[in-house]
């Protein structure tokens, strides 16, 4: 629950020139996960939720107020919760990210974050962080501007908040418990949602479809949240234009389009005008699906929801279907999509790419395995990595580690490159490149300039769009490319003027991506994929961004609840005794 306190903006007047004041407030929620049944597709399972809702409850905040979120874990395994895209200026203990930020949150336990809102505008979210129990535990944070400021458009006439999952008709944590035993590939989704409801598309699924009623001649404000567990989404709505305004809690230079896509993880604002005939009008998304093209048994669910005009009209036709929503392989759409995501810059949101490059990096994203031989038989086990290293979580976070000195955790020796360069992006059926297993992190002083280019591999002929994010930093996408990245052709296409402001970026299927940040946030950060069945293989690094030279640029004291490490891994253990 939200506590709201009365807006303390005051006035002041000095020689002539009104100043604004604005203090920022503080805001008090109260999380509970517990287990409860729901239906879709005409099957009911238990899962777990926050305060019984799903997708869990909005938090509501002005650029710079503070938020204690106290989460109460009544559910049966260990977890813990991120504020994604949120800096958390100097406050790493609050990141929620596991085994690197901190243990989980055992069931009976509770721990209270706090979220610090110091540059964010627009729509970002929350998430649970231990394995894939962020697909039923999620849900949307809006930013308002300061008091006293408004948007960089017009007002809206009102806003909608739509948050696109991933529907399994089982306990989906389970399955992903036996996939880490077993080193196997994920299951494919049963549907795609929009507010918790599959769509007219799917089983026992047509009166259930979530609905949101518009007046005529309005412009309105649409949140976009794509928390789906791995895919990139489409989205559209029919016979309206959409104009996208902002991404990832940024600004960006209005332009307007017949539909979007979303990185996984990514946020975005959209404004629509109501302006067409009323009636009925499908809102739609599909999954933009870059993996090996000759599986064809990826989810192929059309997501969707009702725009409804007040008024009256026909209410017993069916409504309109967005004709130019993009095909579920469609490259161009999505590359030509994200070419026109600029930078909005003013006065209260300025342009400040980073120009003085301290460290360069050049990571691999792949697809990996290890070969296991019996004496009987040989098999293998999937692996994702990052320069050919796979994460893997140590018994105590890193930032406990690292903060109180400890050793045996974790190792300095992230490597700024690959062990090994050769084609990439060509079809490679086999990997010989023999990923290793480790627990590696990067290591940047304070105020660093950091560039990093990311570059997609083929390995087992597997490549696939990455959504590339790193905690506790945004940073300026300055390119992105298809094949080997050319550090003196690639270069030259640099947006170097007005290039997005993100924390989750997608990285080309079998091309590169070059981004650009300033290492000014103390403290120790996850660098991953954020598409789930990557993340769990290991495609995870840490960056430790050293103190700066006083206070201000120093990591925060821990608060004095932080969870223990005493059992690790928790999920694991608590779906074990349930299977027996």
């Amino acid at each position: 629950m939200g506590v709201e306190p009365a807006c303390p903006v005051l006035l002041l007047f000095l020689a002539g020139i009104i100043i604004w004041v604005v203090e920022a407030e503080v805001h008090y929620y109260d999380f509970v996960l517990a287990e409860k049944n729901f239906t879709r597709l005409c099957k009911t399972k238990s899962m777990l939720v926050v305060n019984g809702q799903f997708p869990g409850p909005t938090i509501y905040v002005h650029k710079g107020d503070t938020v204690f979120v106290n989460v109460h874990n009544h559910g049966d395994y260990g977890l813990t919760v991120h504020w994604h895209g949120v800096k958390q200026p100097r406050n790493p203990w609050s990141d929620g990210s596991a085994y690197i930020t901190q243990c989980p949150i055992e069931p009976g336990h509770n721990f209270t974050y706090e979220v610090v809102f110091s540059e964010e505008e627009g729509t970002l979210w929350w998430h649970a962080n231990s394995d894939w129990t962020r697909n039923t535990v999620h849900g949307a944070i809006v930013i308002y501007p300061p008091h006293g400021f408004s948007y960089p458009f017009p007002t809206p006439a009102g806003e909608q908040i739509l948050i696109l999952g991933t529907w399994f008709t089982y306990d989906v944590n389970k399955v992903i418990k036996e996939i880490l035993r077993t080193g196997k590939d994920v299951p494919v989704s049963d549907a795609y949602i929009i507010n918790g409801q599959p769509g007219d598309f799917c089983a026992c699924s047509k009166e259930m479809a979530y609905r949101w009623q518009v007046d005529y001649g309005k412009t309105y404000l649409i949140r976009l949240v794509n928390a789906l567990m791995n895919e990139e989404f489409f989205f559209a709505i029919a016979g309206h234009d959409l104009i996208v305004v902002g991404i990832d809690g940024s600004y960006l230079k209005p332009f307007t389009t017949s539909y979007v896509m979303l990185s996984n993880g990514q946020t975005m604002d959209v404004l629509v005008k109501t302006n067409r005939s009323p009636g009925r009008y499908y809102m739609a998304g599909r999954q933009y699906y870059t993996d090996n093209l000759f599986f064809t048994g990826y989810d192929k669910t059309n997501a969707s929801a009702i725009l409804e005009y007040r008024g009256k009209y026909d209410r017993l036709s069916s409504p309109f279907f967005p004709e130019k929503l993009p095909s579920y392989t469609d490259y161009d759409s999505a590359t030509q999509f994200r070419k026109r995501l600029k930078s909005l810059a003013s006065k209260e949101h300025p342009i400040d790419v980073p120009r003085n490059v301290t460290t360069q990096m050049y990571i691999t994203a792949s697809m990996d395995k290890i070969v296991h031989n019996f004496s009987a038989y040989m098999d293998y086990t999937l692996l994702s990595s990052l320069n050919n290293i796979s994460w893997v979580n140590p018994s105590t976070d890193v930032l406990q580690a690292y903060y109180r000195n400890l050793s045996g955790f974790y190792t300095l020796d992230f490597p700024d490159e690959p062990p090994y360069y050769f084609d990439f992006v060509a079809d490679l059926r086999d990997d010989s490149t023999h990923p290793l297993k480790g627990t590696k992190v990067k290591v940047l002083e304070y105020g660093e300039e950091v560039e990093i280019v990311f570059q997609s591999t083929n390995l087992l002929n597997a490549s696939d769009e990455h959504s590339m994010y790193i905690h506790g930093h945004k940073f300026y996408v300055l390119g992105e490319g298809y094949g080997n990245f050319n550090s003196t052709r690639d270069t030259e296409t640099y947006n170097l003027v007005d290039p997005p402001y993100l924390s989750t970026a997608s990285l080309p299927v079998k091309g590169w991506l070059t981004i650009r940040f300033k290492a000014n946030n103390p403290g120790v950060w996850a660098m991953h994929c954020q598409e789930g069945r990557h993340l769990i293989w290991g495609m995870n690094t840490v960056l430790i961004v050293k103190n700066g030279s006083n206070p201000e640029t120093s990591i925060r004291t821990p608060p004095p609840n932080m969870p223990s490490c005493a059992s690790y891994p928790s999920i694991h253990k608590a779906l074990e005794v349930s299977a027996e």
